[in-house]
């Protein structure tokens, strides 16, 4: 296996730092994104830097604002200057929401769609050409088993963006595959501890009507949270979603699955997303354009 140069998005926390510490434990050299480097997320970089010095591996931190396509452009820059490459992306950053759809501001989902969806046209945008050039790269998405398992309700804004990121992620796959750059989505299940997405979930602009569904639904977010955590096995590891996306960066390219189903809970995710995977390969197929769905190596041109 060779040291890859990784960056991850939204690696302050979570996944996204779980993830951070597993690849650089790997070997690889990771930059974990995050905004506010300087300011409210100072202790994370500090936590960084020490992990990496504890235990001896290549963890750094860069600034970065998914939002702002200035701040992907010199996270990039910053990182090829300093590393020579960017060899693999994972897209991580997420932003979870709580509460009944119809009382979520129409700017509240565009803002839920461009943390989920639009910062990895920002970050591809910025890193492909490099990757074109070299025809080498994994592009790593991080999505939900929402996209084709169960949805709670009182998540929907989430649910979209990421049924959307999925979307885009399978086009970016056969798009890319020419090019020797490989594909894969890692998609999470419900972990309910080990992060904290439901702690930093947006919550409703308009709450007169969030009050108004109260009268029928009130304790329903509570509900769900209990039913879902007693759905997942007492030794349900978020640490495996990290494990997981290890294992597609150390896999050889044209190698790597196309999609890992980590859920703890069962939401009948991995059944009906092999299904229309099967579906996806199988119309390739019919449409004469197989190769799309295998990753070419440079020798191929």
């Amino acid at each position: 296996m060779s040291a890859h140069v990784i960056l991850i998005t939204g690696a302050s926390s979570g996944f996204g730092a779980l993830t951070a510490r597993a690849l650089a434990g790997a070997g690889h050299t990771v930059y974990a994104g995050m905004r506010h480097t300087a300011g409210r997320n100072a202790p994370a970089v500090a936590e960084a830097h020490a992990y990496a010095v504890e235990h001896e591996v290549d963890l750094r931190t860069v600034e970065l604002d998914v939002s702002r396509q200035e701040s992907v452009d010199a996270a990039v820059a910053s990182v090829t200057e300093e590393a020579g490459r960017v060899d693999v992306v994972v897209h991580n950053a997420g932003h979870m929401v709580l509460g009944p759809a119809e009382a979520f501001a129409p700017e509240q989902l565009a803002e839920i769609y461009d943390t989920n969806v639009l910062s990895t046209q920002r970050l591809n945008r910025a890193v492909l050409p490099q990757m074109r050039e070299r025809r080498d790269g994994l592009l790593v998405w991080v999505g939900s088993t929402s996209t084709y398992g169960g949805t709670p309700p009182y998540l929907a804004p989430y649910f979209g963006a990421k049924a959307a990121m999925d979307h885009l992620a399978k086009s970016y796959a056969v798009e890319l595959s020419r090019f020797g750059i490989d594909t894969s989505i890692v998609v999470p299940g419900s972990f309910t501890s080990g992060t904290n997405h439901f702690a930093h979930a947006m919550h409703p602009a308009d709450t007169a009507t969030a009050e108004a569904y109260d009268e029928l639904y009130e304790g329903l977010m509570d509900d769900v949270g209990k039913r879902l955590a007693a759905l997942s096995p007492p030794d349900a590891d978020v640490g495996e979603v990290a494990r997981t996306i290890v294992a597609v960066v150390d896999a050889p390219r044209g190698e790597r699955p196309f999609r890992v189903t980590i859920d703890p809970a069962d939401d009948g995710s991995e059944q009906v997303s092999d299904v229309a995977d099967r579906v996806r390969a199988g119309f390739y197929d019919r449409i004469g354009f197989p190769d799309l769905l295998t990753t070419r190596s440079p020798a191929e041109g």
